[in-house]
């Protein structure tokens, strides 16, 4: 949870005062209005929390204040800076400019294109220069400079560069050296603290091994970060790594009831995934709980605000340009999934996270994600009476859209059972889930063999 912020924080992008959110990849604090615009960015662009309504692993905190108070937002504002841009009319959105457009085109000139970024003299070979840039971050992470290597990443430099003299990463780099807050910076820009250098050390033996606890402990929260997330979403609760336990599988109420063909088809292919499509498709369903949960935050705390509108409203995962169509159309499909068909995909996921972990993965084929996400928009399209299926870019239909409310949560998180540590639910809860079940497959064997006959 965030410290009060001093009244002399402004907001990085617009100087609006009072910041309520910050860009964790980016290292700025920012307002209510370029939050709104931020977020439909997508998280490979920015990666919004709140401060004060959103939890924190403090040394992450620590981290994006640093950032903060060390001047990061220069970096994205590097020519903005120069007297010159002032000559020309370039310059940075202020309080009084309007979201739409003025602030909206500053903050996706800023972030997405990184139009006032410094920019390195062109060479021939770009992969030479995001080396020479990785190998200047491989050395910089050994200090306490995080401005520095913020931009080094602006730049180029990959965070889990593995360095072909040294054999290790940055990662190894600053958890041999203490630097907790240069581990989370790496994190966040994709530093695997799983990853073995030449020896087959890890950057958590590292830590353990120069007696940096603390880090040790964070970066294996870090590397189970995305089981941990999910989980939380549905039952509140995060595993207790320090113990070993390093999973927590939330179940239905009464997973027996939850027999469809669909619904089993769906599982099946999940567990065909090869591990590298297996881990696109957690990380686009963690997309989508950040997604649902951050919305559910900025929604609350607007408070009938004029922000509110068809324009801020971020009804589906924004797409990706590094991903391919096919992927971003399924992405953008699990946002009709209700609270009951998403939280049976994420305990699936987490089912098979676990599975894979402690076992051999089975082989699949590329296919099979989309045909995951088919299958259980069939389901939902059956379900809801509507055979029509959305084309690509009538997805972000609000009456196909679900947001989340703190309501809506509440009464998922009722019906789930926390894992057998909770103990089991009460009666009248099992009572409510297990009609409401029955009664949808009952309704679905239903529509099935309508469907059935009017196939006929």
């Amino acid at each position: 949870m965030s410290k009060r912020l001093r009244s002399s924080e402004v907001c990085a992008d617009c100087s609006g005062p009072d910041p309520s959110w910050a860009s964790v990849n980016r290292g700025t604090f920012i307002c209510d209005e370029c939050c709104s615009v931020h977020r439909s960015l997508g998280r490979h662009v920015s990666q919004v929390r709140h401060l004060k309504h959103a939890p924190w692993p403090p040394t992450l905190l620590q981290m994006v204040e640093t950032l903060y108070n060390n001047g990061a937002n220069s970096i994205w504002e590097h020519s903005l800076l120069d007297p010159a841009s002032v000559m020309s009319g370039r310059r940075k959105a202020n309080p009084q400019d309007k979201v739409h457009p003025n602030k909206a085109e500053f903050i996706r000139a800023k972030y997405q294109m990184l139009a006032f970024v410094h920019r390195l003299p062109c060479r021939d070979d770009d992969s030479v220069t995001a080396k020479d840039l990785s190998k200047q971050l491989h050395s910089s992470v050994r200090t306490g400079n995080l401005e520095t290597c913020l931009r080094l990443l602006s730049l180029g430099a990959q965070a889990n560069f593995f360095h072909p003299e040294k054999g290790n990463t940055p990662l190894h780099v600053a958890s041999k050296a203490g630097q907790i807050l240069q581990a989370e910076l790496l994190a966040v820009y994709g530093a695997d603290p799983g990853t073995q250098d030449s020896s087959g050390k890890t950057p958590v033996d590292y830590a353990r091994q120069g007696g940096h606890h603390e880090l040790a402990e964070r970066l294996v929260e870090i590397q189970y970060e995305l089981t941990d997330r999910l989980a939380f979403y549905l039952c509140g609760r995060k595993p207790d790594h320090k113990n070993g336990q390093h999973f927590i599988i939330p179940q239905m109420a009464d997973s027996s009831l939850d027999l469809s063909e669909l619904a089993k088809a769906a599982k099946k292919k999940l567990q065909s995934l090869s591990n590298h499509l297996f881990e696109e498709l957690a990380m686009d369903v963690y997309d989508e709980v950040d997604r649902r949960e951050t919305d559910a935050v900025w929604l609350a705390t607007q408070n009938h605000s004029t922000l509110v509108t068809e324009t801020t409203v971020v009804p589906f995962l924004p797409v990706n340009p590094e991903y391919s169509s096919t992927r971003n159309q399924g992405r953008q499909k699990l946002a009709r999934f209700n609270a009951h068909e998403f939280a049976t995909l994420v305990i699936d996921i987490l089912s098979d996270a676990k599975r894979r972990q402690q076992g051999s993965p089975l082989s699949g084929s590329k296919d099979n994600v989309e045909l995951i996400l088919k299958t259980i928009s069939n389901q939902h399209s059956v379900e809801s009476q509507d055979n029509d299926q959305p084309d690509y870019d009538s997805v972000a239909s609000d009456e196909d859209t679900d947001l989340e409310p703190t309501a809506s949560k509440a009464n998922r998180q009722k019906s789930l059972d926390s894992d057998l540590s909770d103990g089991p639910v009460t009666v009248q809860e099992f009572m409510e889930v297990k009609n409401a079940l029955v009664a949808s497959e009952a309704k679905i064997q239903q529509l099935m063999k309508l469907l059935g006959k009017d196939a006929n």
